[in-house]
């Protein structure tokens, strides 16, 4: 991870008369300690999220095995947490904007943690498509809320890649996932009861999330609440080693450093659909719906694919973890590129790659070639999920900055919902070779999608 504290090279927007604004004085900070913590703090939260959306489609997998669920059933299943994601990203959004990014965190894990325990006691598929939609409640107004608190604390120069290791975490949790699947929900005809079992975990943790974080000091300044607000400013100062600056010595500090371009001037009034905003909007929607068509038809489906081609459960299994091991060096290589091109770059080349990864893996026949695709579709698409959830906050003023970027991903999530039913559709008309173009041709509507996007390499976010 590149963001240490050894970056001490501050480069911030200085005000010509005054003191520095307290986003200003976040932004001339290096990385510390402090805003260590508070990724690995969302970060685990945010693998927890990733391991219980990764653990359904080996479940779904070994249903099919264990009581011989049919692909209606598994997508009914599947796409009941998606209608719930779409629900919860909508109003975690909201939420986020009128009570705190760190409340609707903690409480997103607390409902969705406590849903998955849950299901684990389900006895029938009624039962598990019920708490599937709560889980999914939970699940889909964490992520966007996740996203937005760790964008306002990220100095601004390396905001991005901040959010693309913030992202990385959702690699370990899905690996987390295919270990549990492999080795659990594979072991018997109770094992996926147990491996459900293991999403008790985020409803603790939600406890940890609420105690040991911040809340967003933009956030506490439209409350009104400044004095809370300065409180947080200089306990990351401190991690620093710095004071609170005069204006002075803040200028002293600052040197001949590049400042930071200011933010786009979007205005401070209207929702995320008013003039200034609706195109960005637009873009942004029409990524996250072609992003989630294509990921999750093609993730939540691979392992009960693999069944059908004739690999025995752990076997199926067992590829599907090897191709989840490649999201890790995709999001590496995001988080490099995304302050070395851009946010708009990193995220159509990675798009485009996974268009052309998707076709590849529709066109495979041996294992070699299953694994060589598998892994090139998961790197690439799992890049470009870095790169989105990087550039969604950017693009929002902070009134309706979570509002933004939860009504993006709520649109998602239609796409999610849809995905799975889309699958045994696609299979009828031209199997699997059929399925993966579908998919390829999503994700280059994505790409140039996000090409319509605006470019906010190093620039402040807007207040």
């Amino acid at each position: 991870m590149t963001m240490s504290s050894s970056t001490t090279t501050p480069q911030t927007p200085l005000p010509a008369h005054g003191p520095l604004t307290r986003s200003q004085r976040l932004d001339r900070l290096p990385f510390t300690r402090k805003h260590g913590r508070l990724l690995g703090a969302s970060g685990i939260g945010w693998a927890l999220d990733a391991m219980d959306v990764g653990l359904i489609s080996f479940v779904i997998a070994a249903l099919s095995v264990h009581w011989e669920l049919s692909k209606a059933d598994g997508s009914l299943i599947a796409s009941a947490g998606f209608a719930g994601m779409a629900i919860g990203a909508s109003v975690g959004g909201l939420l986020a904007d009128r009570i705190g990014r760190r409340s609707v965190f903690a409480l997103t894990l607390l409902i969705y943690g406590l849903a998955t325990g849950a299901s684990a006691l389900a006895m029938g598929v009624g039962a598990l498509i019920v708490l599937r939609f709560i889980v999914g409640l939970g699940l889909g107004a964490e992520l966007p809320v996740a996203s937005t608190l760790m964008s306002e604390f990220a100095p601004a120069r390396i905001r991005g890649r901040v959010i693309v290791w913030l992202e990385a975490f959702w690699a370990l949790g899905w690996i987390l996932a295919a270990v549990i699947g492999t080795f659990v929900a594979a072991s018997g005809p109770t094992g996926w009861r147990w491996a459900l079992a293991v999403g008790l975990v985020p409803a603790i943790y939600s406890l940890v999330i609420r105690l040991g974080i911040p809340e967003s000091v933009r956030f506490l300044e439209k409350q009104g609440r400044t004095e809370e607000a300065e409180r947080v400013v200089r306990s990351f100062e401190a991690s620093a080693g710095l004071d609170a600056p005069s204006p002075a010595a803040a200028r002293a500090e600052a040197g001949a450093a590049t400042a930071i371009p200011a933010a786009d001037p979007i205005g401070t009034t209207g929702g995320i659909w008013s003039t200034p905003l609706r195109a960005r909007t637009a873009g942004l929607w029409a990524v996250w719906f072609c992003i989630n068509l294509s990921y999750y038809g093609a993730f939540i489906w691979i392992p009960t694919l693999l069944v059908d081609r004739g690999f025995d459960l752990t076997r199926s299994f067992t590829f599907t973890l090897i191709i989840t091991l490649a999201q890790i060096p995709g999001y590496a290589v995001a988080a490099w590129l995304i302050e070395v091109f851009g946010r708009r770059w990193t995220l159509t080349v990675f798009l485009a790659g996974s268009a052309v990864a998707a076709s590849f893996y529709g066109l495979a026949e041996t294992e070699w070639m299953i694994l060589a695709a598998g892994c090139a579709l998961s790197f690439c698409n799992l890049g470009a999920w870095g790169a989105l959830y990087a550039i969604g906050p950017e693009l929002y003023p902070t009134r309706v900055r979570g509002t933004g970027t939860g009504a993006a991903a709520a649109f998602g999530r239609i796409a999610s919902m849809a995905a799975p039913f889309l699958v045994p559709v696609f299979l009828v008309a031209g199997g699997q070779v059929f399925v993966f173009a579908a998919f390829s041709v999503f994700f280059l509507l994505a790409a140039a999608a996000a090409f319509t996007l605006p470019e906010q390499r190093g620039k402040a976010l807007a207040e």
